[in-house]
C-alpha cells in the first residue's frame, strides 16, 4: 500500500483523464444515432489511452492494465444477460455490437467505474466491494437516463434500478480488488487468468443474486 502522501501525488494526474471523460461523454451523449454509437466507443478508448498515460510513472499502472482485462471480459456477462435472462438490454445507439446484444464499448465502459472503485479503496478488497455498491448504483441509476443500458423482464426495482445487480457489483469489486492483489507481479498470463475469473465470479454473482430476488419462491413443497 502507499503512504497517504504518495496516494494524494499519485492521483493529482488522474483529474485530466476524467475530465476528459466527462467533457466527451457528454459530447457524444448529445449526437444522434448512429453517431453516439460511434462517439461512445471513441470516449471509452480515449479514457483507456489518457488514464494509462496519466498512470505510467505511478503505482497505479498495473491496476488500470488490469482492469482494462476485467473490463474486456466483462462484456460476457452483459450478453448473458441480455440474450440468456433477457434482463439487460442495450438500446442500438450506432457503432459496432456483439452479436447485435452488446456494444463493443461495453469492454471498456466498466474500466472507469472499476478504476474509480478501487482507487477510493485503496485496492482493499472489502472496501472495494462497499465502493463498488456506491459507484455501480450510482451509474445503474443514470444509464437508463442517458440511453446506454436498461433493465428489462420481470424484475424487481428500485428507483428504476433492477435491485438483484446492485449486490453483484458489490462482489465484482472485491473479486477485483483481490484478483488484482493475487496477481501483482506475476506474468501476464495470471494477470489475464485472474481477470476471466473476476468476470466469471461476477456473472455466477448475477445469476444467484437474480433467483434469490426475483425467480424463487421460497416455499418448502411436500
Amino acid at each position: 500500500m502507499t503512504s497517504d502522501t504518495t496516494t494524494r501525488r499519485d492521483l493529482r494526474p488522474l483529474v485530466l483523464p476524467h475530465l476528459g471523460l466527462a467533457v466527451l461523454g457528454t459530447i457524444a451523449l448529445s449526437l444522434d444515432s448512429p453517431a453516439r454509437g460511434w462517439a461512445v466507443l471513441v470516449t471509452v478508448v480515449a479514457y483507456a489511452v489518457g488514464l494509462a498515460h496519466a498512470c505510467r510513472r505511478t503505482d497505479l499502472l498495473p491496476l488500470v492494465g488490469f482492469l482494462c482485462l476485467v473490463s474486456t471480459f466483462q462484456v460476457l456477462p452483459d450478453w448473458i444477460l441480455s440474450d440468456v435472462l433477457g434482463t439487460l438490454a442495450f438500446p442500438d445507439q450506432g457503432g459496432p455490437r456483439f452479436d447485435d446484444q452488446v456494444p463493443l464499448a461495453m469492454a471498456l465502459m466498466w474500466l472507469a467505474p472499476l478504476f474509480i472503485a478501487l482507487v477510493a479503496a485503496d485496492q482493499r478488497p472489502g472496501r472495494a466491494a462497499l465502493a463498488a455498491f456506491v459507484v455501480f448504483g450510482v451509474a445503474e441509476l443514470l444509464a437508463p437516463v442517458v440511453g446506454l443500458w436498461e433493465p428489462t423482464g420481470e424484475t424487481t426495482r428500485l428507483l428504476g434500478v433492477a435491485v438483484y445487480v446492485p449486490p453483484a457489483e458489490a462482489v465484482l469489486g472485491w473479486a477485483a480488488a483481490t484478483g488484482y492483489l493475487a496477481t501483482t507481479g506475476r506474468p501476464v498470463i495470471a494477470r489475464i487468468g485472474a481477470a476471466a475469473a473476476v468476470s466469471v465470479l461476477y456473472t455466477g454473482a448475477l445469476v444467484v443474486s437474480y433467483f434469490a430476488i426475483d425467480v424463487a419462491s421460497w416455499r418448502l413443497t411436500f
